[in-house]
């Protein structure tokens, strides 16, 4: 009696390691790749769909930038519509909106004023999707790397003699209202977006953008710090104007590679989220 026990008990335990293999290996299966997709939103345009068990990334193919970004609850923080003039509520939405008007304006989703870049899957696994951009001046290139968490944009090339910014100008929410808020490593207080910032954000430099009515939080962080200005306002009460090394319309990142990062989190308080940023940053 007590063999057919123990054999039972180690029938079970076999029973419960192969079952959690087979969880470990769907928890690994996280990132899926759609390269025929469209964004209904932003009319229709051609893209990567990138599915995340935390986001859908639009990767806009022409010019390489995101146009939606999409959370759990179907919110679009981005917001993209490429009709022309429609300025602050469409067109001029996007990440990281890099290179504008220096040398041609490259890795923005495709608006009038957008120059063309050629896009390359370079690889593509179920923990990470990898997508190479070069500008069709071959002057400029980037890396866009999709993680289960979040995804990270990463400037590879550039000319000597220009500059580059990285921008979030979107919706958070999937829309924008005053009672909407912000705080960077060095801001605790949640600050609404009537509100500007000017100045370095000291390191790890990161913001997150929050809604009143949602239970995410959007991050934005640069992986390598720097003394340059980091500026936000809001745009006609339509959309966030985020830049690391903005001022202005000067632009201040001079060198290669720089890395950046934007993905959710739950975490609603300076200390979780700073946290959470520190631990993807490792």
């Amino acid at each position: 009696m007590r063999r057919e026990m123990h054999c039972l008990s180690l029938l079970k335990f076999y029973l419960l390691v192969n079952i959690l293999s087979t969880m470990a290996f769907t928890v690994g299966a996280q990132v899926r790749l759609i390269t025929d997709a469209v964004d209904t939103s932003a009319g229709n345009l051609p893209c990567y769909e990138i599915q995340t068990p935390r986001a859908t990334y639009y990767l806009e193919k022409s010019g390489a930038g995101l146009s939606s970004l999409i959370d759990r609850a179907g919110n679009d923080w981005i917001g993209f519509h490429p009709k022309e003039g429609s300025g602050s509520a469409g067109e001029y939405r996007g990440f990281p909106n890099a290179v504008h008007q220096q040398d041609g304006s490259f890795f923005h989703p495709k608006n009038k004023g957008t120059d063309p870049s050629s896009t390359q899957v370079i690889h593509k696994s179920p923990e990470k999707v990898t997508i190479l951009a070069t500008s069709n001046n071959k002057n400029w290139q980037c890396r866009w790397d999709f993680y289960p968490s979040h995804c990270t944009f990463t400037m590879t090339k550039m000319p000597s003699d220009y500059a580059y910014w990285v921008l979030y100008e979107g919706t958070p929410g999937g829309e924008y209202n005053d009672s909407d808020w912000y705080v960077t490593s060095a801001i605790e207080e949640k600050t609404p977006l009537t509100t500007r910032h000017e100045g370095d954000i000291p390191a790890p430099e990161w913001i997150a953008f929050g809604d009143q009515a949602s239970e995410r939080v959007l991050f934005l962080t640069h992986h390598q710090d720097d003394g340059h200005p980091d500026t936000f306002y809001q745009m006609n009460k339509q959309m966030t104007v985020f830049g690391f090394g903005r001022k202005g319309l000067t632009k201040y990142m001079t060198t290669v590679p720089q890395s950046f990062s934007i993905g959710f989190t739950r975490y609603t308080s300076h200390k979780q989220i700073e946290a959470h940023i520190k631990k993807l940053m490792k």
